[in-house]
Parts: C-alpha cells; sequence; structure tokens
C-alpha cells in the first residue's frame, strides 16, 4: 500500500506543480511555440557545457559525451550503467552503492578516495559511495580521458567526469514517468523546468525506485540484495544582469539496500554458488549536497566562483564470512563533511594567446567507526584532510594551423588522523604539455605529455600496527598521447583516435584484510598502454550509429608484495583488456495518425578479460549484453518498452578471496520493463 501511494502521489505531483505556476506564467509563456512543437523539445534540446572546455568536440584530448537524448534511448540511468560503453571505461555493478570504484585506462581505486575526479555541476565528490547517482533527467555527462590536474580539483590522475543538468533558462519542460520490470522494479520520477522571467529560472526534480532483489538467500530464502531509493533536487538560476549569472542548488539522496550477493566460487568449473549466510548485509545512506556558482562574462575575460557543501552518513552491515557460520560481522559507520571553493579566471577572446587560471581548496572531515561484533571490538578513525592547489594552462598560436598549450599544477595536501596524532603532509608540482594541429576548423591532430599525482593518506585497516601500513605512500603517472579528431564534411560522419602510453609509480593497491576491511599497499612500478577509437555515423536522417573500442594492456613492471610473493610482470586487476559498445537509434517520424514517433534503440556492449586479483588466477572471459528499447510516442505520451541483457548472459562483476574460498558476484540477468512517460 505505501508503495503505491508513492507512486500514486508521485504521478499526481507534475500536475499540482503545473497547476500552481500557470496563472503565473502564462504571460510568460505567450510567445511560446505550438503545443507539437514543444513537445519534440529533446530533439533539439540545449546542451550544458561546462566553464574550463568551450567544444569537447575539437579540445585536445581524449574525451566522450553524450547527451540525454542517448541516455534516455538507452535506458541509461546510472553511472554504473555506462559501464564498457565508453572507451577503456570501467565501473563494475558489485556489492552495494558504495562499492563504486570507476577505472579509466586501468586507472581507479576500489577504496578510498577515487583516481577519477567527479563533478555535479562543477561540484565535487571525493567518496566513492557518492558516485553512483541517477542520470535520468540530466542534460548531458563527459568522461574525460587521462591526467586532468592543470584544469580540475582533486586527485584527477585518471580522468574526470563531469555531470551537467539542465537549466531553467535554456530548458522548459515538466515530465513524469513511471515504470515497471523485472523483479518488482517500480521506478517513477518527476521534475519541472519554469522560466518565471527572462531573468528567473527554477527546477525540481524527484526520483523514487525500489527493487525485490536478483538474488535469493539460501539460508532465509530472502532476497539478499534488495533496494530503495530515492532524491529530491531543487535549483534555480538567475541573472541579475547581462555578464552575470548565479545558479544554486540541492539535493538529498537516500538508499536503503540489501548488498553484497556473494556466493562461493570454484575456480575448477567457475561457477558460482547461490547466497548463502546467515547474516543479513545492508548498505544505506544520506548524501545532502549544496553548491552556489556565480559566473561572469564579457567580452575579454569570464569568471566563475563555485562554492560547494556535501554530507554523507552512511552504515554498512555485512556479514564477512558470508557462509552459515557466525565468524565475523562488521559494521562500519562512516559521516563526511566536504567543504570546496574553486575560483577560476579565463581569457574568452579569440586572439593567439588565451589562458585559464584557477584556485582549488578543500576540506575533508571523515569520522569512520568500526565495530566487529563477533570479536567485540570497535576501532574510530577522525581524519580530517586539507587540500590547497593552483593550476594554470596558456595556449599559444604558433601558426594559423599549429597550437601549443602549457600547463602546470601545484597541490599541497595535509592530513591528520587524530587517533594516533599522525600527520601526513604532501606538495606535488604537475606540469603538461600539449601540441595541436588544425587541418580545418573540426579536424586536428594532437600530441600530449602530462604528469599525474594522487596524495597518500591513512589506512583504517591493517594486518600489523607499524607505519608501514597505517599509511600509504602518493601515486605517480607520466601520460604520453597522441590522437585524432576528424569529421565529414556534411558532419554525418565523425572519428577519434588515440594512442596512449602511461608509466605509473608508487601505485596505490587495495589488499582485503579478513575482519578489518582494505588497506592500501604501495607497487613499484607499473605500466598502461592502449588504443580508443569511437566513431559516430548518420547514414540516413533520424538513423545514428555509434562505435566506442577501447583495448587497455595494464601490468606490473616490479611489484613484491613481500618476500615470498612477487607480482612483478603481473596483469593489473580490475581492468578489462577489450571494451566494445555498438549503439543504434532509428526514429521514424508520424507512421500513421496515431503515431506521432516510434525510436527503436539498440545497444551491445563487451569487456574482458579481467583479472580480479594481483596473483591472476581467476578471470573473467570477454563477454557481451544485448539491450533493446522501444519508445512510441503520441502527442504528450510516450509508451517504453525495454529489455536488458537479453541473452541472458552469465558473467561475474566481483570476485575476491577470502582464506582459502573464493567468492564472486554474478552479474545482473535477463531484465525487461516497461514506462509511461508523460510531457508537459
Amino acid at each position: 500500500m505505501k508503495k503505491w501511494f508513492v507512486l500514486s502521489g508521485s504521478i499526481l505531483l507534475p500536475f499540482f506543480l503545473q497547476a500552481a505556476v500557470s496563472d503565473t506564467l502564462s504571460q510568460i509563456y505567450a510567445d511560446r511555440p505550438d503545443s507539437a512543437a514543444y513537445r519534440q523539445i529533446d530533439l533539439s534540446e540545449v546542451v550544458v557545457t561546462g566553464f574550463k572546455q568551450d567544444r569537447l568536440k575539437v579540445e585536445p584530448l581524449s574525451a566522450s559525451s553524450l547527451n540525454s537524448r542517448f541516455l534516455r534511448n538507452h535506458q541509461i540511468q546510472t553511472v554504473k550503467d555506462l559501464s564498457v560503453l565508453l572507451p577503456n571505461f570501467y565501473m563494475p555493478d558489485y556489492g552495494s552503492r558504495q562499492a563504486s570504484p570507476i577505472y579509466i585506462r586501468g586507472i581507479g581505486s576500489k577504496v578510498n578516495a577515487p583516481s577519477v575526479g567527479f563533478y555535479v555541476d562543477g561540484v565535487p565528490r571525493f567518496e566513492r559511495s557518492a558516485l553512483d547517482i541517477d542520470l535520468s533527467d540530466i542534460s548531458n555527462i563527459e568522461v574525460l580521458r587521462g591526467p586532468q590536474g592543470t584544469l580540475y580539483g582533486r586527485n584527477a590522475i585518471g580522468g574526470i567526469i563531469n555531470v551537467y543538468t539542465h537549466s531553467p533558462l535554456d530548458y522548459r519542460q515538466t515530465r513524469f514517468r513511471a515504470g515497471y520490470g523485472s523483479r518488482n522494479d517500480i521506478q517513477v520520477s518527476a521534475s519541472t523546468y519554469n522560466k518565471l522571467t527572462d531573468r528567473l529560472g527554477i527546477s525540481a526534480r524527484g526520483y523514487y525506485h525500489h527493487n525485490d532483489g536478483f538474488f535469493t538467500n539460501l539460508y532465509n530464502g530472502r532476497k539478499a540484495d534488495n533496494m530503495n531509493e530515492g532524491s529530491a533536487h531543487l535549483a534555480w538560476v538567475w541573472k541579475p544582469a547581462d555578464r552575470w549569472t548565479v545558479r544554486a542548488n540541492t539535493s538529498l539522496d537516500y538508499n536503503d539496500q540489501g548488498g553484497y550477493p556473494y556466493g562461493k566460487y570454484d575456480e575448477t568449473t567457475g561457477k558460482t554458488d547461490p547466497v548463502d549466510y546467515n547474516e543479513y548485509s545492508s548498505y544505506r545512506r544520506t548524501i545532502v549536497t549544496s553548491g552556489v556558482n556565480l559566473r561572469y562574462t564579457d567580452r575579454r575575460i569570464s569568471f566563475n566562483s563555485q562554492t560547494a557543501y556535501q554530507y554523507i552518513r552512511d552504515r554498512q552491515n555485512i556479514d564477512q564470512d558470508f557462509t552459515p557460520e557466525s565468524k565475523s560481522y562488521i559494521m562500519q559507520r562512516l559521516k563526511q563533511h566536504l567543504v570546496s571553493q574553486e575560483l577560476t579566471l579565463k581569457s574568452t577572446t579569440e586572439s593567439r594567446y588565451r589562458h585559464i587560471t584557477g584556485v582549488f581548496a578543500f576540506y575533508q572531515g571523515v569520522d569512520k567507526e568500526v565495530h566487529n561484533r563477533i570479536a567485540a571490538t570497535v576501532k574510530n578513525y577522525d581524519i580530517p584532510t586539507f587540500g590547497l592547489a593552483l593550476y594554470h594552462q596558456s595556449t599559444l598560436q604558433l601558426l594559423k594551423p599549429l597550437r601549443l598549450l602549457l600547463g602546470v599544477r601545484y597541490d599541497y595536501e595535509r592530513a591528520r588522523e587524530r587517533q594516533q596524532s599522525s600527520r601526513l603532509q604532501f606538495n606535488q608540482l604537475t606540469p603538461k604539455v600539449t601540441l595541436q594541429y588544425n587541418l580545418t576548423a573540426d579536424n586536428l591532430l594532437y600530441a600530449a605529455l602530462s604528469r599525474g599525482y594522487k596524495a597518500g593518506g591513512f589506512n583504517t585497516a591493517f594486518d600489523k600496527d607499524d607505519a608501514t601500513t597505517r599509511t600509504f605512500k602518493p601515486e605517480y603517472n607520466w601520460n604520453y598521447e597522441v590522437g585524432a579528431k576528424l569529421s565529414a564534411p556534411d558532419n554525418r560522419l565523425s572519428a577519434e583516435l588515440s594512442l596512449f602510453y602511461i608509466d605509473w609509480r608508487h601505485q596505490q593497491i587495495t589488499q582485503y584484510v579478513p575482519g578489518a576491511g582494505y588497506l592500501q599497499r604501495n607497487a613499484g612500478h607499473s605500466e598502461s598502454k592502449g588504443v580508443e577509437v569511437s566513431l559516430q555515423y548518420q547514414p540516413v536522417d533520424n538513423l545514428n550509429i555509434g562505435v566506442n573500442y577501447g583495448y587497455t594492456y595494464a601490468r606490473f613492471l616490479h611489484y613484491r608484495r613481500d618476500e615470498q610473493t612477487d607480482y612483478s610482470h603481473h596483469l593489473i586487476p580490475m581492468v578489462p583488456r577489450r571494451t566494445l559498445a555498438v549503439s543504434a537509434s532509428y526514429s521514424v517520424l508520424r507512421p500513421c495518425r496515431a503515431i506521432d514517433r516510434i525510436t527503436l534503440s539498440g545497444l551491445l556492449s563487451a569487456a574482458g578479460d579481467i583479472y580480479w586479483a594481483e596473483d591472476n588466477d581467476v578471470k573473467q572471459p570477454f563477454y557481451a549484453l544485448l539491450n533493446l528499447k522501444l519508445a512510441i510516442t503520441k502527442s504528450r505520451f510516450t509508451w517504453e518498452i525495454w529489455g536488458k541483457n537479453l541473452t541472458d548472459t552469465r558473467y561475474h562483476t566481483y570476485y575476491f578471496k577470502l582464506g582459502n574460498s573464493g567468492f564472486a558476484q554474478l552479474g545482473k540477468p535477463l531484465t525487461a520493463g516497461t514506462a509511461l512517460v508523460i510531457t508537459l
């Protein structure tokens, strides 16, 4: 009954909002196009772009961008749904929302701070538990591969992910979606974007999701991975003057789920047993994020200020022996307060010399408690961290087709572990050099050299109480890259190609400590090399075809874990050797008088081989998944039918070893669903 109450209330919300503001907005929207044209806004909606890149398509770096239409057509609803869809991008879906590691070109981290920067409307997210977010109503998402420290905040050694939401000054729409699918999957979302005056706009959106779960725990016959989550977002944009824009937003995300559906894995047969443990494992989180953006732009310069605050409170309960016996049950609680400020100034003139300069500062307080119920031990960790970074990039037009980009970044970071009265300090200078040759305005070749850096820190799990395991050192890399971005004169065909080599020192490696959790150690010397290819083709109107391929060969060159164990020349775990995605979407406009549009979309994604641990004993072979979606639109209504993993491919999303036993999580089986979308 409660679920239907939420469903009914969410259905009526957009209509109440529309009625409440209709009188006020009627005069404002007097010049709006006719309703039929307005309902097709998704075909030509404004795509929000960032402050630091003007046109990502012609920037000399390897990057991918997906707009809201692509995300909707292919039923991409969370960041994890993007895994392997983009070249050398991997974000496995296992455990819970807390487990959200991101790997780009083999660079990533399972615990502590991510190796990939993550921003939502310019607001940074440091904790991995805050990365797997809902994408059901955003403008677009960008993934920048390779070190981006000379333009962005903390820990961008692997790349950057930028998520942008719609601005109500450019995008006006009220939209509701209610869906039902396999495993009693209920999804309800509502959003409204309204331009109150020529200078003021406001938006609100909400989301609710329930799923009974995919995996049954044999011990009690209940689902191990049930899900209940929701979010609410409120934002406004105000232009007090022609050159000034103020944007503020606040969001609340809540998640309460069962998790960690791990079963015993047989290395001989490659089969995974059903989940079978005696304690309910779960994860609960609350995230509150607020940001204020102030921007000034004239003909010569543009100034941007981004102030942000984020609060996270989460709780993890996990049967850490994953058996019917009561050997280990861990309860972890975490609180985070994050305050950040970024100031950026850049030139806007089309002159031979352009520049961008910025300063980024943050304070992060993390309070963590680990309670081992079986051993009756409680450990507390209070680790405040302060960081300051200065960055600058200059672009010089040497000749008409030739540009030189020079960048530099300075980092200072200080961390303190209050229980042990320990302090760590880090300083680092990282440069970047890029040479760009423009064949035409939209065709270019480039070569880039950049240095990446990620600070060290404190472990909150360790196997022996000494300085060698309580802390871990910074990691560094040199990224060498050449690439090309090409497009046909009619823009129906475009291609991007990049080749990279990464020389990686003191790589931070995650290792599991039974009964305590994960700790970080440093490997000596590693490398990653590969290729990335993206093709976009529109052979005829309303048909779009995309191909994304990535190849990564990442291995330890020198890594001796201890006197008895040497992993040198082993492949780095959690890194797919190949990623492949082929997407197609075709729309038929007005096939009959009863239908305005039919859109059929298909997505084939594949990845492998993936080694799960440093010993390279167990791997996930190359596998492929097929998704399809059909959308039929009439007037304000769209009916969607979708299916994922239609071939019911059996594959693993995670594997680890606990003592002498291996455990793994299977990927989600075939799922299907339907939804009704109402657009006002």
